[in-house]
């Protein structure tokens, strides 16, 4: 069942962000081959499977599902999610900006740029404080010693 729940929610919610509206919204002309385009589609495949490996990650440790109605039941910190809070987030980009790529479109640029300002405030005013709310101190922990969004990087706690 959670398999289920899994792949509905991955059609539906990310496959209409990431492959629905670029390919069908934004792509007016077909892709060209090009070094832009083979760099589209590093990125795409990058990003389909960073957010495949977040999928299996949610569902074999977390016990749930990316959707805010069947979160996971337990925090996951492993695995893609050991270097950013966010991976799943920047796969889902990353399909994005590569559609850009392979198009050379930059309306699927801004597009993306879009989608990312809507992420960063999705997380910010509701996911962050829910999982405050629901993982506490392990959460604000996890916080502390890993990044919003890009590895490595230096950032203050949550207050």
């Amino acid at each position: 069942m959670l398999f289920v729940k899994n792949l509905i929610f991955t059609i539906v919610v990310p496959g209409t962000v990431a492959v629905y509206i670029p390919v069908f919204v934004f792509s007016h002309v077909r892709a060209r081959f090009s070094a832009l385009a083979v760099a589209g589609i590093f990125l795409l495949l990058c990003g389909g499977a960073i957010y495949l490996r977040c999928l299996w990650e949610f569902a074999s440790h977390g016990r749930g599902t990316p959707a805010p109605m069947d979160p996971p039941k337990h925090l996951v910190v492993r695995g893609l999610y050991h270097y950013t809070r966010n991976p799943m987030y920047l796969g889902v980009l990353s399909a994005i900006f590569g559609w850009a790529l392979m198009f050379h479109s930059l309306p699927l640029v801004f597009y993306g740029l879009g989608v990312a300002a809507c992420f960063h405030l999705f997380i910010v005013f509701y996911e962050e404080p829910h999982l405050r709310r629901v993982f506490k101190a392990s959460y604000v922990q996890y916080c502390s010693e890993v990044s919003r969004w890009l590895p490595f990087c230096k950032h203050r706690p949550p207050k």
